[in-house]
């Protein structure tokens, strides 16, 4: 059926005030689980029942899965993070100076940790910091609270995930796999389309569609989270993914084979026959993928989908956040201004949340805009909406707008105004901090709501000190990288992965290129990026099937091959080919997937016809 006919025949979703239903049914989920977090940690006497409050705004995502898989880490991290801060304070609380470098190198080791992984897990990483500033820098001058503190904050914790899994098993909050299913089937148009559209086939189109493939990736991992056979559905969605980019591979392979000439008609044309057989065969593969990821079965092979991390751009990272924690600190060290302890943890969890962020000091800014709003939102609820009551029916009622409101913000698809929102919410319930009973001390608050709103500007301004890497370093990183690995893909040191799985990884290192410009398609870059994603996929493949004649009367012909591989030299791959089908014609056996994969190396290795010629048709 055509996609047109398609969408017009989908039912329009139900709006009120601009919202679908499913964005409101999300809203109200958040509030309930909320006022049940905050009534169960009052009536438990916590000692710090925002804590579970704060976890259920930090959990405030739309899909089942995906709000289990975010809390089992934030579980996992908050007691590493209070282990750690235990050991921290037991051995350096009697140095103040000296716990603040320390707290500043696990700052930096906690960043670098972010920076090696994606997704939750990274948020894990950045939670292990958040927790260490919360627990020991407000604790830095009782240390004996430092255990106590740990415990209520673990407990209240624990409170805000049970609530959020509850309310989201009573309501019947959706399964997020249809949404993934729907997101690769379209991914899937996309790769296909691109093969038939010659005209669109470039480089900046394959690299924008590796991105967007890569992206996905960090999803899957709430499937997992979501039923019993959520582990059977993220694997055959891992497998789609890897299958998608091995089909765009070959499809790149086709796309470059070179024209045929007498001495080469034959050769090509096996080429050619070989890569759309076996384009069809990935793409019949993805289907299998989607058809298991719908009914939860296993896929038919489970592929791994490696993440490409740049160690160089994760050290670079974790020293300026480490550098600028340190600076901050030793700033109020040298002002002595009394009750700076929220301030300097707040800064923290800016850093530690922004290493998460592809742009950090754009998620300053970001905060910097949230903080002021959340200050005067948390003022208009303590001293005008609740005015000194003490009620809980009245605590929920007040709420209900300001929950709701940014909850319906954060179900936006705008990526800017659901941080926002997010953030906002968060540091409303932290400046006001629900107690029981509520304490309305107006001097407190002011002092509290100042240095909240200094920590952000404190952290840009260290950010404008020493900047984050910018996008070209670390394209630069990325790049010299690539090539480093490509100089080095014959020496036996690659990785144990299938040429499929080697291919994600790249594409994972093109997703990062073009995020660390904001997704812009600079066309050099772009295209010398995929020039090396191309020569790299073709190399392996070529491995991987002359692997296969490394026994037998071939044998000596396939090491020439590999000899030639090794020259980079596109003339003498294509040689190494011909005398490949002659030898196999010799001995009467068949050697068409080692010669199909030759022929489009043997172009991909070919020289620029040009400076500015670096991508493919």
């Amino acid at each position: 059926m055509p996609v047109n006919a398609t969408s017009a025949a989908a039912p329009s979703p139900l709006l009120f005030a601009g919202f679908p239903a499913s964005s409101w049914a999300f809203a109200l989920r958040v509030w309930l689980a909320m006022l049940l977090a905050l009534y169960v940690s009052f009536w438990l006497e916590l000692e710090s029942p925002s804590s579970s409050a704060l976890t259920v705004a930090v959990l405030a995502l739309p899909t089942r899965g995906q709000g289990m898989e975010k809390a089992g880490y934030r579980l996992l991290a908050t007691a590493i993070g209070v282990a750690a801060s235990i050991a921290i304070a037991g051995m350096f609380s009697q140095t103040d100076s000296l716990l603040l470098a320390v707290l500043g190198i696990w700052v930096g080791l906690c960043v670098y940790v972010a920076g090696m992984l994606d997704g939750n897990r990274a948020y894990a990483a950045a939670l292990c910091c958040i927790t260490v500033a919360l627990i020991d820098i407000q604790q830095i001058d009782t240390p004996l609270q430092v255990v106590p503190t740990g415990v209520a904050r673990g407990a209240a914790i624990g409170i805000g995930v049970l609530a959020v899994a509850l309310v989201n098993e009573v309501l019947a909050a959706p399964n997020y796999h249809p949404v993934l299913a729907s997101r690769i089937e379209a991914l899937h148009r996309r790769v296909t389309d691109l093969a038939q559209d010659a005209e669109h086939a470039s480089a900046p189109a394959a690299a924008s569609l590796l991105h967007d493939i890569a992206a996905v990736r960090p999803e899957i991992a709430s499937l997992a989270t979501e039923s019993s056979i959520g582990t059977a559905r993220a694997e055959a969605a891992r497998s789609a993914l890897v299958d998608l980019v091995s089909a765009l591979s070959l499809d790149r392979m086709l796309a470059v084979l070179p024209a045929p000439s007498p001495n080469t008609a034959r050769l090509v044309a096996m080429s050619r026959s070989w890569l759309q057989t076996e384009i069809s065969r990935k793409n019949a593969q993805v289907r299998s993928s989607l058809d298991a990821l719908r009914e939860g079965t296993r896929p038919y092979r489970a592929w791994r989908a490696p993440l490409y991390r740049s160690r160089r751009i994760a050290a670079e990272t974790a020293a300026r956040a480490a550098i600028s924690f340190t600076l901050i600190a030793v700033f109020f060290v040298l002002t002595g201004w009394p009750s700076t302890e929220l301030c300097l943890s707040l800064v923290a969890v800016i850093i530690g949340l922004s290493s998460t962020s592809p742009a950090p000091r754009t998620f300053t800014l970001v905060t910097m805009m949230a903080m002021p709003i959340a200050c005067v939102l948390a003022g208009i609820l303590k001293y005008v909406v609740f005015n000194g009551v003490s009620e809980f029916q009245l605590l929920a009622i007040g709420l209900a707008p300001v929950v709701i409101g940014f909850a319906l913000l954060i179900s936006l698809p705008s990526p800017m105004l659901s941080s926002l929102g997010r953030l906002v919410l968060v540091f409303t319930l932290a400046v006001l901090a629900p107690t029981n009973p509520q304490s309305y001390d107006p001097e407190v608050f002011l002092v509290t709501s100042l240095f909240a709103c200094l920590s952000s500007v404190l952290v840009f301004t260290a950010q404008t000190l020493l900047p984050p890497l910018s996008g070209d370093r670390r394209v630069r990183l990325l790049l010299r990288e690539a090539g480093s690995e490509l100089s080095h893909l014959d020496s036996g040191r690659a990785r144990d992965l299938a040429p499929e799985e080697a291919a994600f990884r790249d594409a994972a290192r093109i997703d990062q290129i073009l995020t660390a410009n904001g997704s812009v398609l600079n066309g050099p870059i772009t295209a010398k990026a995929m020039r090396c994603f191309d020569q790299a996929e073709a190399l392996r493949r070529c491995r991987a099937e002359l692997d296969r004649l490394t026994q037998g009367p071939l044998a000596h012909v396939a090491q020439d091959a590999r000899e030639a591989l090794a020259q980079r030299n596109g003339a003498a791959i294509l040689a190494a080919a011909e005398a490949l089908r002659e030898a196999a014609a010799r001995s009467n056996l068949s050697a068409n997937s080692a010669i199909a994969v030759l022929i489009p190396a043997s172009s991909a290795f070919a020289p620029l016809l040009s400076p500015n010629q670096g991508e493919r048709p």
